[in-house]
């Protein structure tokens, strides 16, 4: 069964009369004809009794008739639909970031892009770096604004955005509050309040303890709000991407011997057909002012 032969069928339905049926079609009446033999023959009957001036539905045909009047409504929706997302209209974006990078920079990125698209509903996934990266690549996101220490897979397209250096983050009463900027070896044996989604806990850990310099981890969260409390309240100091502090009264001081940096990539699939939302976005992301690094490298 073909999509004009179920289209035909209903306009003749409609207006049980052939030369209309094939006027609205925008086909010839002998060709609606053909298509609607054909259609009787793979159905098994007549849809039709035609006689002299008197054209209607047999029992076949009303019976078929709302299944495949569905059909058709479904088809012309579908239809509907992909010329919508064609131009950015009813289109859905979905778009992963790493629950790690300063939320006020994608809120802003958001407010920008649908402000100069607002026919496209943004939905806006967070979670640690492998969930971001999994979800990419089974489908689930368009686009990831991701960073890891790691290289991505291959098979990601990355455009890098923005890059930030590592610093510490003390209460105002931390005796480290007098060093600026801070060295490594000034952390030894002090108590570290640890963000737990940090996805580069442990290449610091390690490169820490091959100078000999070991933290003692005194309280672990995800939530960033949590970590930056925790450190006011002086129970030890912390380690933050220098964009995501978002308490005034905390003290930040660079990080030295050794420092740490990442870069942040806007990541999609390779060779993986994009809707025109996604170029949308990239391009506002493209123009979008990334703010840079305070920090000596």
């Amino acid at each position: 069964m073909e999509m004009q032969q179920v289209r035909y069928f209903v306009a003749l339905a409609g207006t049980l009369n052939f030369t209309r049926a094939a006027e609205r079609c925008n086909v010839s009446q002998p060709a609606l004809t053909r298509a609607i033999q054909q259609l009787e023959h793979e159905l098994g009957g007549p849809l039709f009794h035609r006689e002299r001036g008197n054209t209607h539905l047999s029992e076949l045909g009303r019976m078929m008739l709302p299944y495949l009047e569905t059909v058709e409504q479904s088809a012309r929706a579908a239809r509907e639909q992909a010329r919508a997302v064609r131009k950015l209209e009813r289109a859905t974006l979905k778009i992963g970031a790493m629950c790690t990078i300063g939320p006020q920079l994608v809120a802003e990125l958001m407010v920008r892009f649908q402000a100069a698209h607002p026919e496209v509903e943004v939905s806006v996934i967070d979670g640690g770096a492998p969930s971001m990266i999994a979800k990419l690549e089974k489908g689930e996101l368009e686009i990831a604004i991701v960073g890891v220490p790691e290289e991505l897979p291959e098979s990601f397209h990355q455009l890098p955005i923005f890059e930030e250096h590592f610093v510490i983050l003390l209460p105002p009463n931390h005796r480290l509050t007098a060093k600026n900027p801070v060295h490594a070896a000034d952390l030894d044996k002090e108590p570290y309040v640890s963000r737990s989604n940090c996805e580069v806990f442990e290449p610091v850990r390690q490169a820490l303890l091959a100078r000999g310099i070991a933290m003692r981890q005194v309280f672990s969260s995800p939530r960033d709000d949590w970590v930056q409390g925790m450190i006011k309240a002086g129970l030890g100091l912390g380690f933050f991407p220098e964009f995501c502090v978002t308490d005034p009264d905390l003290v930040v001081r660079p990080l030295v011997e050794p420092s740490f940096s990442r870069t942040i990539y806007l990541a999609t699939v390779r060779g993986r057909p994009h809707s025109p939302s996604v170029g949308a976005f990239v391009q506002e992301a493209r123009r979008y002012p990334w703010p840079a690094t305070r920090l000596a490298a």
